[in-house]
C-alpha cells in the first residue's frame, strides 16, 4: 500500500489522531489501547499518529474537579499523588523503549503526550507533562518538556525547559509540538516557528472552543499544518472517591471531551472537531500548503524584521540532566 506520495506537485501524506481513552493509573493496559490503536490508524494509510496529552497515562482532571486536593496533609490526597506518580513512565525506560518498537513496527511517527518521572530514587524525582516523537525507525526523535504547568498543574508537574523547543525531520515532514496553553507562550511559538515546522502537534486535554481558536492561529501564523490533540477521560474510569463531593458533574459523565481537529496553514479545519467519543481523526495532508500559504505571510521571512526585533532562544541543559532529545 503507498502511502506516501512526493512529487513536484504535492507532497502527500495520512495522519491520524486517537481520540480514545487509555487507562487511567495502568501503563501496560494503556499500552495494549496504544497497540490497537496504532494499527488501526497504520491499516488506514496513516504515518503520523498522534495521542494526546499526558495520554500515558491520565490527565489529572481532579485537579480541576476535586476540592480536596489542595489540602496540605490529607492521606487520600497522598495516596492519589503516589499512584499517580508510580504511573508516571522514565525517558529512557521499558515503556518508553515499547513506544518506540511500536512506531517501528507499524513504520509510523509516534507522538505520544506522557507523564514522566524522573527518578532519582526511590519516591523521589520530579514530575513532568511531556512529549515524545519516535521515528519510523524507533528512534527518539523528540523530547519536550511543558515549560509552565498551567494553574492548579503546578500541584502535580515541576516546570520544563527550552531543550525540547525543537523542530525535527521525521519520514512525515518537519515536526515539533507543544502541550496546552504553551500555544498563549508567543516565544515559544516563535521558537518553532524559526525551525519551519510543516506539521505542529498541538496536545491538549480538551480542545474547547478557546483551545482551537489557539491552534487555528498557530497554524495561520507559523503556516503549518496543526494536529490539535484532545483526549477523552470519562468520570467513571476514575476512582469513586475522586468524585465526593464534587458538583455538579457533567451530565455526560466526560470530564475531558475530546475536540481533536486538524487544522490546514490558512488557518481552515479540514477535520474534526471530534465529539466526545472514541474515534481516529483521519486527514491527508498536502505539505506543499506550507510553501503555498507562505506567499502572504512568513513570520521567519520576509514577514520577520531582524533588524528591528531580535529573538533568542535559550535551550540550555535539561533540569536534572536527561530527556530533551
Amino acid at each position: 500500500m503507498r502511502r506516501v506520495r512526493d512529487d513536484p506537485v504535492t507532497m502527500s501524506i495520512r495522519v491520524a489522531i486517537v481520540q480514545v481513552p487509555s487507562v487511567p493509573f495502568d501503563v501496560e493496559a494503556s499500552l495494549v489501547v496504544a497497540r490497537q490503536q496504532v494499527q488501526r490508524a497504520a491499516e488506514q494509510g496513516a504515518i503520523l499518529v498522534v495521542f494526546g496529552e499526558t495520554w500515558l497515562t491520565a490527565y489529572p482532571a481532579w485537579i480541576d474537579w476535586w476540592p480536596r486536593l489542595s489540602r496540605w496533609d490529607d492521606a487520600q490526597v497522598k495516596q492519589l499523588h503516589a499512584r499517580f506518580r508510580r504511573a508516571a513512565i522514565t525517558v529512557p525506560g521499558p515503556h518508553a523503549e515499547t513506544l518506540a518498537k511500536l512506531a517501528a513496527e507499524y513504520s509510523v511517527t509516534l507522538v505520544v503526550g506522557i507523564n514522566e518521572r524522573v527518578d532519582v530514587g526511590p519516591g523521589h524525582g520530579t514530575l513532568y507533562n511531556s512529549i515524545v516523537v519516535f521515528g519510523h525507525d524507533g528512534t527518539l526523535r523528540l523530547h519536550h518538556r511543558k515549560l509552565v504547568p498551567t494553574h492548579t498543574e503546578r500541584l502535580v508537574w515541576g516546570p520544563g525547559d527550552g531543550h525540547g523547543l525543537r523542530a525535527v525531520d521525521t519520514a512525515a515532514g518537519r515536526l515539533g509540538g507543544l502541550v496546552c496553553w504553551e500555544h498563549w507562550m508567543p516565544l515559544a511559538r516563535q521558537a518553532l516557528h524559526e525551525q519551519a515546522e510543516q506539521i505542529h502537534v498541538a496536545l491538549w486535554p480538551t480542545v474547547k472552543p478557546m483551545s482551537l481558536v489557539a491552534s487555528r492561529h498557530y497554524a495561520f501564523e507559523g503556516r503549518c499544518f496543526v494536529l490539535a490533540a484532545g483526549r477523552l477521560l470519562s468520570a467513571q474510569a476514575l476512582p469513586s472517591s475522586l468524585l465526593e463531593g464534587v458538583e455538579p458533574m457533567p451530565e455526560d459523565g466526560w470530564l475531558l471531551r475530546g475536540g481533536s481537529a486538524v487544522i490546514a496553514p490558512d488557518g481552515a479545519v479540514v477535520a474534526g472537531p471530534a465529539d466526545a467519543s472514541a474515534q481516529l481523526v483521519v486527514a491527508d495532508l498536502d505539505l506543499s500548503q506550507c510553501d503555498e500559504e507562505a506567499m502572504a505571510l512568513d513570520v521567519t521571512g520576509h514577514y520577520a524584521r531582524p533588524d528591528v526585533l531580535r529573538f533568542d532562544l535559550r535551550r540550555g541543559p535539561p533540569r536534572d540532566g536527561s530527556g530533551g532529545g
